[in-house]
C-alpha cells in the first residue's frame, strides 16, 4: 500500500483515505511503540475544529487505550500547545488530530515524542509496519490493564500560561486584528494578547466545524488586510487552522511575510545577543531578500529543504536555535520544539513594543524580490519530479533569467500538488515563466 506517513504526519480525505479503522491502528502501534521502551503508558490527544476531529480522536483513542496506555484529551488546542503539554505532563507521546491549512475535508494524525519533537523516520517506518501489518499482533490487555481516558481540564490554562513567559514586555497601547482561521487559535490567540494588554479585535474565531480555512487565516489574508485598515489597528495575525504559523500585517493592510518576520526577529535577536552562532536556519523558497538584509546585518543563513521538520533537524544539527519558513512556520527552539503561531506573534509584538517602530518600518529592513508561486495538480508527483523534461525546462528559463532570478519546482508534501516558484527583478517576465513551466507540469 501506498506511504502513510508524509513529511507531516499522516494525512488524506477524513472518512475515506484517513479512515476511523486506519485511526484506530495508529493509535494502537504509536502508542505500543513510543511506550514500550520504558516511557510513561500516557498518551495526550488534541485536535483542531474539524468536524472529523471527533470522529478520529474516538477511534485513535480506543486504539491507545486497547494497548493497555492511558489518554489524556486536551481538545481543541494548537499543534505546538500539544507539543508543549507532551513536555510538561511527561507523557510518553502526543498526537494532533489536524490538517493545518488545509481544506475541512482532509484531517491528520501527527506525533510527538516525549520530549515534545516530531518523531525520526525510523520510529514512523516502524508505526506505519505495525499499523498496516495483515496480521494484528500488538497487545490486546484485557480487565485492569486496559487504558483509561482523562480529560484534562486545565490544558488551556497551562499552555496560555507558559507562552506569556516568552516575552518580557506587555503590549499595552497596541491594537491587533486577530484572525483565527476558525481554528485551533480561536480561543487562545485572542486571551493570551488580551491578557498581555493588548486591545484585541479577533476575526473568525466562531468555528462551526466546517468553516476551518474558509477563505480565511494565513492563506487566505485578504479579509485581515481590509479589517485591520477598517478599524485602524497598528497590525494583524494571520494564523492557520492548527496554529504552527502566522503571518502579519501592517497599519496600512500589507502582508508581512514569514521571512519579513524572520528578518525582523533575527535582527532583534542578535542586537539583544541572543541569537545562537548569529545564524538563522531557512528553507529553498525564503527570499532572496532574506538571505541579502541577513547577509548585509553580519548574520549567517543556513539553507533545508522545504518543510518546518526539516528546519528543526538543521538547527539540532547546527545547534542554532532559530529558523523557519516563508510560510510563518518559525521556530523559537528557546521556547518550543515546533512552529508555535502564538509564540511568533508574542515575539513579533515584542519587537515592536521594545524599539517603538511601527511593523511597517521593521518590515523595510528586507527588500522583498518579486516572487510567483504557483500550484498545479497533478496525478503522479515523482513522475513530474523525475522528468528530464522539467530539468531542462527548469535550466533554459533559468538562462533567460541571466543570473537575476532562479526557478524552484518541488513537490507538496501533503497534496497532489507541484509547486512552481519563479524569483527574479521583472515580474512580466517571471509570470510569462511561470504560465510556461505550469503547462510543461501539467502535460506531464
Amino acid at each position: 500500500m501506498a506511504k502513510l506517513f508524509g513529511t507531516d504526519g499522516v494525512r488524506g480525505v477524513a472518512n475515506t483515505q484517513l479512515t476511523a479503522e486506519l485511526a484506530y491502528r495508529l493509535g494502537r502501534a504509536g502508542a505500543h511503540v513510543l511506550t514500550r521502551q520504558g516511557q510513561p503508558k500516557k498518551v495526550i490527544i488534541g485536535r483542531d475544529t474539524r468536524i472529523s476531529g471527533d470522529m478520529l480522536e474516538a477511534a485513535l483513542a480506543a486504539g491507545v487505550c486497547s494497548v493497555g496506555v492511558d489518554v489524556y484529551q486536551v481538545g481543541v488546542l494548537p499543534t505546538p500547545a500539544i507539543a508543549y503539554l507532551t513536555r510538561a505532563l511527561g507523557a510518553g507521546a502526543g498526537v494532533v488530530i489536524s490538517a493545518s491549512h488545509n481544506p475541512v475535508e482532509d484531517n491528520g494524525i501527527k506525533f510527538f515524542g516525549p520530549s515534545g519533537y516530531k518523531l525520526p523516520d525510523e520510529l514512523e517506518t516502524q508505526i506505519e509496519k505495525l499499523a498496516t501489518d495483515a496480521e494484528d499482533k500488538l497487545p490486546k490487555p484485557t480487565g485492569g490493564e486496559l487504558g483509561r481516558m482523562y480529560r484534562v481540564e486545565d490544558a488551556l490554562d497551562r499552555y496560555v500560561e507558559y507562552v506569556k513567559t516568552t516575552v518580557n514586555t506587555d503590549l499595552k497601547g497596541l491594537k491587533v486584528v486577530v484572525d483565527c482561521a476558525n481554528g485551533a487559535a480561536y480561543r487562545v490567540a485572542p486571551r493570551v494578547l488580551a491578557e498581555l494588554g493588548a486591545e484585541v479585535i479577533a476575526i473568525n474565531h466562531l468555528p462551526d466545524g466546517v468553516n476551518i480555512n474558509d477563505n480565511c487565516g494565513s492563506t487566505h489574508p485578504e479579509g485581515l488586510m481590509a479589517e485591520v485598515v477598517k478599524q485602524g489597528a497598528h497590525l494583524g495575525l494571520a494564523h492557520d487552522g492548527d496554529a504552527d504559523r502566522v503571518l502579519a500585517v501592517d497599519s496600512a493592510g500589507n502582508l508581512v511575510d514569514g521571512d519579513q518576520i524572520m528578518v525582523i526577529c533575527a535582527k532583534h535577536l542578535k542586537a539583544k545577543g541572543k541569537l545562537r552562532k548569529n545564524t538563522v536556519v531557512v528553507t529553498v523558497m525564503s527570499n532572496l531578500g532574506l538571505h541579502k538584509a541577513l547577509e548585509k546585518s553580519g548574520i549567517s543563513v543556513v539553507e533545508t529543504k522545504v518543510g518546518d521538520r526539516y528546519v528543526l533537524e538543521k538547527l539540532l544539527e547546527t545547534g542554532t536555535r532559530f529558523g523557519g519558513e516563508q510560510s510563518g512556520h518559525i521556530i523559537f527552539l528557546e521556547h518550543n520544539t515546533t512552529g508555535d503561531g502564538i509564540i511568533t506573534a508574542l515575539q513579533l509584538l515584542a519587537v515592536v513594543k521594545e524599539t517603538g517602530k511601527s511593523l511597517a518600518q521593521l518590515a523595510e529592513q528586507m527588500e522583498k524580490y518579486p516572487q510567483i508561486l504557483q500550484n498545479v495538480r497533478v496525478q503522479d508527483k515523482t513522475a513530474v519530479m523525475n522528468s528530464p523534461i522539467i530539468t531542462e525546462a527548469i535550466r533554459r528559463f533559468e538562462r533567460d533569467l541571466a543570473g537575476q532570478g532562479r526557478i524552484l519546482v518541488r513537490p507538496s508534501g501533503t497534496e497532489p500538488l507541484v509547486r512552481i516558484m519563479v524569483e527574479g527583478k521583472d515580474m512580466a517576465e517571471l509570470q510569462t515563466i511561470v504560465d510556461k513551466m505550469a503547462e510543461i507540469v501539467g502535460s506531464i
